[in-house]
């Protein structure tokens, strides 16, 4: 087996961008006061990015599992997102013993 050079320095630039990148916003957000509409909008990441992860699931599978994201969006209102996500693990859980 061979590795070519060139992707082998592809992968590694976009691993480099792709670190800087997570760094960068661990840093800038220290720093950035947040008030009003920012605030909100950084607020709403978590409960955004849950939904960008559970919502392919809840389109493209079965019942239990479009029931359980439902119960989960309305417990994101409610809870802190770890116990969102506990939320959604068990009623995924339980619904799949009755669909």
């Amino acid at each position: 087996m061979s590795v070519d050079t060139t992707t082998l320095l592809a992968i590694l630039a976009m691993a480099v961008v792709t670190y800087f990148t997570r760094i960068a916003g661990l840093l800038v957000a220290d720093r950035l006061a947040l008030t009003g509409r920012a605030k909100a909008a950084f607020d709403a990441i978590p409960p955004a990015v849950l939904v960008a992860v559970i919502a392919p699931t809840a389109l493209t599978t079965g019942w239990a599992e479009a029931i359980a994201a439902a119960i989960t969006a309305f417990v994101a209102f409610r809870l802190p997102l770890l116990a969102t996500v506990a939320v959604g693990v068990a009623s995924v859980v339980l619904l799949r013993n009755f669909f």
